[in-house]
């Protein structure tokens, strides 16, 4: 389906990152992975998903990394905005360090990931931009006002960008997973247990009964769901955020 598709999927190295990356390899596709550790990204690496190391904190490292994919394997026409982080905090707790710590990564992240892609896939006759959100970037989710916020920003930059396109072969949309297990939650398990001396069952289920469904969601259903949209016949589906959260209304 995606023969001769150059791909980017940033924070590919591990959980739904890496499963996207597979899946469009699996479909054809050239894709470029990139993470900070590069003992992660080799890891995951194969003929067809090579790893590129990079910080989407950092505009000069992204800038040089996106050049860098696309003069290795040609124009990018897929485009995923992976890369983030989610962690929860109280506001009255939170600094102003570890406010601009979540939206460099989660925000500025994504629109620089973003606009270094559309240098090079503008330049083509085709193309999809999938961001990947959060159930959080639709409604507030409890005990995360930050990421919350940030993932919010990430929805609305998605539909003001198919906006901007509506008319060009270009597509834009946002993934908006409950919680998925992935090493993320393996983390806030023991954040969790940390701040409030929960045993570990009791600090996983905070997590697993958000979902309506009663369990956690899987890595490859994120992954089709990116997969279904990158489908060159999925032309019209454009400025959505697609929640994939086992019942939340």
């Amino acid at each position: 389906m995606l023969s001769g598709k150059h791909a980017i999927v940033t924070g590919g190295g591990t959980g739904i990152g890496l499963a996207i990356a597979r899946g469009l390899a699996d479909q054809g596709a050239q894709v470029t992975i990139t993470g900070r550790r590069a003992e992660v990204l080799e890891a995951a690496a194969s003929d067809a998903i090579h790893p590129l190391v990079m910080d989407v904190r950092d505009e000069a490292s992204v800038v040089d990394g996106m050049q860098a994919a696309v003069d290795a394997r040609g124009p990018i026409q897929i485009c995923v905005a992976n890369a983030g982080i989610a962690e929860g905090r109280a506001l009255v707790k939170t600094d102003l360090d570890w406010w601009r710590n979540m939206m460099a990564i989660n925000v500025d992240g994504a629109f620089l990931t973003i606009r270094e892609a559309l240098r090079s896939m503008t330049q083509t006759d085709w193309g999809r931009v999938v961001a990947v959100s959060s159930i959080a970037g639709l409604r507030g989710l409890k005990g995360a006002p930050c990421y919350s916020a940030s993932k919010h920003a990430m929805i609305g930059m998605i539909r003001a960008l198919a906006a901007d396109y509506a008319t060009k072969p270009y597509t834009f949309n946002a993934l908006c997973p409950a919680y998925v297990d992935t090493e993320i939650i393996t983390r806030n398990v023991s954040s969790i247990m940390e701040r409030t001396g929960l045993e570990e069952k009791d600090a996983r289920a905070l997590m697993v009964d958000v979902n309506p469904h009663g369990k956690l969601i899987s890595p490859q259903e994120v992954a089709e769901t990116a997969l279904w949209l990158c489908n060159p016949a999925i032309e019209s589906v454009n400025g959505q955020a697609i929640q994939i959260s086992g019942g939340e209304i």
